[in-house]
């Protein structure tokens, strides 16, 4: 098992674990801003403490959405 996390850490860092390493990128990108949005408003707004709950869940929830159409090499 972990000679299996060595191999794709290896292959994600010399650019050959994704087809499209750009769409990776940007899909990441997407959910890095999303929940930074969250946690930024909700701990603001109302609470630190929910601001991390609510935004670790929501940006949990949309890595699968997000990352669905990702083609691996």
């Amino acid at each position: 098992m972990f000679n299996m996390f060595l191999n794709s850490v290896k292959l994600f860092f010399t650019g050959r674990l994704f087809r499209d390493g750009r769409a990776a990128l940007i899909q990441w990108a997407k959910g890095f801003g999303l929940t930074l949005l969250l946690l930024v408003g909700i701990g603001w707004a109302v609470s630190p403490l929910l601001g991390v709950v609510v935004a670790s869940l929501v940006g949990g929830l949309m890595q699968p959405v997000l990352f669905k159409d990702v083609k691996y090499a």
